[in-house]
């Protein structure tokens, strides 16, 4: 009953919207993941080549401070170090090979990477990652940079809550997997966030809905077969994120 009348005012709320559509999203997963080793160099400038708009990394703080570009909170799976990569001094790190070859980037290397070509999604993916991405953020807005070549997003609420105290102007993006649709707009209103990330496979055209008419962009994870994309973009979803940027047909 909850679920309905939350629909149902939504619904109207969209039906009486003024709001007009905007350009599709696509945004590299990891880069561009499906072609070149995840969140190194190679995955970021592979994404820029197939002409993704958004590109999506995850970072950890490590032992000595600094923010590195890693997904696992592990090394274990594609590089030839073990252990917890928060416990590493960035020297230590420095020497360990991802998929043989690739060091593991710091946020800044890849920011200079970018270069501004496309907005940079940072999934704030370990503990104490907010303050000092913001920071990051802030030395390079002194460089010509603005708030929106950046967007932030994270399955952790507590490290989303703390860059909107930092920042009332960065967008932000909740992540979310299996959780309610009540739960989900809560938490997103809360944090003042523009947009809501999903699990692809959780979404219908009724929770589309919802989030639309609360005024969120929806950018589901990860969506790589062109039946799911062609299914997404008949919801009317405002971007997608995925392995493959050259596959989604804007």
């Amino acid at each position: 009953m909850k679920f309905t009348t939350l629909l149902m005012a939504s619904l109207i709320a969209l039906l009486f919207s003024n709001c007009t559509s905007n350009k599709f999203i696509v945004c590299g997963h990891r880069g561009a993941m499906g072609y070149a080793t995840e969140n190194t160099l190679a995955s970021i400038e592979k994404a820029i080549e197939l002409k993704a708009d958004m590109l999506e990394i995850d970072v950890f703080k490590i032992k000595t401070g600094e923010m590195v570009v890693f997904h696992d909170d592990d090394l274990d799976r594609i590089t030839n170090a073990k252990g917890k990569i928060e416990e590493y001094t960035f020297d230590e790190l420095r020497k360990v090979l991802v998929a043989g070859k690739h060091q593991i980037p710091t946020l800044q290397e890849v920011i200079e990477t970018i270069d501004k070509k496309v907005v940079l999604n940072i999934e704030l993916k370990g503990t104490n990652t907010a303050t000092d991405t913001y920071r990051i953020i802030e030395e390079y807005k002194k460089k010509g940079w603005r708030n929106k070549d950046f967007f932030i997003s994270s399955f952790r609420v507590g490290e989303l809550q703390k860059m909107r105290s930092l920042s009332t102007e960065i967008a932000i993006g909740l992540l979310t997997y299996k959780d309610p649709i009540e739960t989900i707009i809560k938490t997103a209103k809360e944090l003042k966030a523009q947009a809501i990330n999903p699990y692809y496979k959780t979404l219908t055209a009724e929770n589309v809905a919802v989030m639309k008419a609360n005024d969120f962009k929806i950018y589901p994870w990860t969506v790589n077969e062109t039946v799911d994309i062609k299914n997404l973009q008949g919801l009317k979803v405002s971007g997608i994120i995925t392995d493959y940027p050259d596959r989604i047909i804007r």
